[in-house]
């Protein structure tokens, strides 16, 4: 038995399903997760000592690679004055300063701990900036595990959602619509018969969490415009790819060149460096709705931890020009080793691509993935079997092919290697696979 296997079957015990997360249980890929007890640079090592070139980058945070030096070094200068105050410090503003000096559509910003916190509030702050209840949502797209967005799709276009987990009540979901994503005529009906009510869109900047999908052309222009004459806000969702698709976001590589600006943005992940920090930000007027200046109210003893906001300031300081282009080249070259492979064996499938964010679909080829329904209809067997032959060969993927892939800084021509020196044997292992 594996020191992976004992401290799983362990953790089962003490923890629902062993884990903290659902998605770190290999539910989707069969197997016994494995226990990382060590990140460095481009790689993991796991409790039986094997080394992993990692391309999860603990889901996004890990752009300039794992114990940056330069992060790890302002991280104990922090943890040497104290680990939380329960106060005002100057690290937030400096954090602040550094999100709106890059994201010109951010004037105001408040720090939260998780993506999820974010997104409530600025659900929440929606909901008491213009006075309506209603929200819309995207099918497929993920934005913390808040109540109301944790809804499904209804019978009807523009019918009220229904509860998508146990323990969210009907009254709760039908305060959102789901809508399928990359269809703006849908939105149109929905604003056509519930406008009046509607208090804002919420949607990924480029989903990541059905595998990626590519926002069409137009799409997230067309939700800028549809709610600004009708009233509502617009949110953007960039808790993952913030920072992380570029030095602005994915809202970096679109909308601030298309002329559109969401009313509200959330941030997670590279805004943290590694640690607990996530945060909300937009339009002045709309952001000062909240308390104290405001009636939205919203507080978190753990908001703007002096030790977060120290590594978010260095992982932002040092994510540099050169290290966007680094990851963006690395990307590349791994999405075309990755088709070439595949295309090899015959397998069937399409690479999703948001910036350097990208996903593999199996048996796509025809029409790409637009929306959740074909992210579903993908062939989602031919995915563990190539996760496997991967992880055997020292490679770490997402444990879901609902995921994104993530490289790093750190991520050298060593690690580049054994990711394609992986790759045949796993294209030969999803070819095998039958549903």
């Amino acid at each position: 038995m594996t020191s992976s296997q004992e401290l799983f079957d362990r953790a089962k015990t003490l923890m629902p399903g062993g884990v903290n997360s659902p998605v770190r249980a290999f539910g989707s890929v069969g197997g016994t997760p494995r226990f990382m007890v060590n990140a460095k640079g481009a790689y993991l090592t796991d409790a039986d000592g094997r080394d992993y070139v990692d391309l999860v980058c603990s889901w996004g945070p890990a752009l300039l690679g794992h114990a940056h030096p330069e992060v790890l070094a302002a991280v104990h200068t922090a943890v040497d004055h104290g680990l939380s105050f329960g106060a005002s410090t100057p690290a937030e503003s400096e954090l602040a300063a550094l999100v709106t000096g890059r994201v010109s559509g951010v004037e105001r910003m408040r720090m939260v701990s998780t993506g999820t916190e974010a997104t409530m509030t600025a659900v929440r702050l929606a909901r008491g900036f213009t006075g309506r209840e209603l929200i819309i949502k995207f099918a497929g797209c993920y934005h913390g595990h808040l109540d109301s967005l944790l809804a499904e799709a209804g019978s009807g276009l523009a019918t009220l959602a229904m509860p998508g987990s146990a323990g969210v009540t009907a009254a709760t979901a039908a305060e959102t619509l789901v809508l399928p994503y990359n269809d703006l005529a849908a939105v149109e009906a929905a604003f056509a018969t519930h406008g009046d009510r509607i208090a804002a869109v919420i949607t990924e900047a480029a989903p990541a969490n059905m595998g990626v999908v590519t926002p069409g052309a137009g799409f997230n222009a067309g939700l800028s415009r549809i709610t600004s004459a009708h009233g509502a806000l617009l949110i953007l969702d960039e808790v993952l790819t913030g920072f992380r698709t570029g030095p602005a976001g994915y809202w970096g590589l679109t909308g601030a060149l298309e002329g559109w600006t969401p009313d509200l943005f959330t941030f997670g992940k590279v805004i943290g460096g590694g640690l607990p920090t996530a945060a909300l930000g937009g339009r002045g007027e709309v952001m000062d709705y909240l308390a104290p200046l405001g009636p939205v109210y919203q507080a978190g003893t753990l908001s703007g931890n002096p030790v977060a906001m120290a590594a978010g300031v260095a992982t932002l300081t040092a994510a540099t020009a050169s290290v966007y282009k680094s990851v963006d080249a690395r990307s590349l070259e791994l999405q075309a080793a990755l088709t070439g492979e595949l295309a090899a064996q015959g397998v069937d499938h399409s690479i999703q691509r948001a910036g350097n964010l990208f996903s593999v679909a199996f048996g796509t080829s025809a029409s790409g993935v637009r929306n959740y329904a074909d992210a579903q209809a993908q062939e989602v067997f031919r995915y563990a079997p190539f996760f496997h032959s991967m992880l055997d060969s020292g490679v770490y993927l997402p444990p879901s092919v609902f995921e994104a892939w993530f490289l790093s800084a750190a991520h050298d021509d060593s690690a580049m290697n054994r990711i394609f020196a992986a790759l045949p044997a796993a294209a030969k292992a999803a070819a095998a696979a039958t549903a």
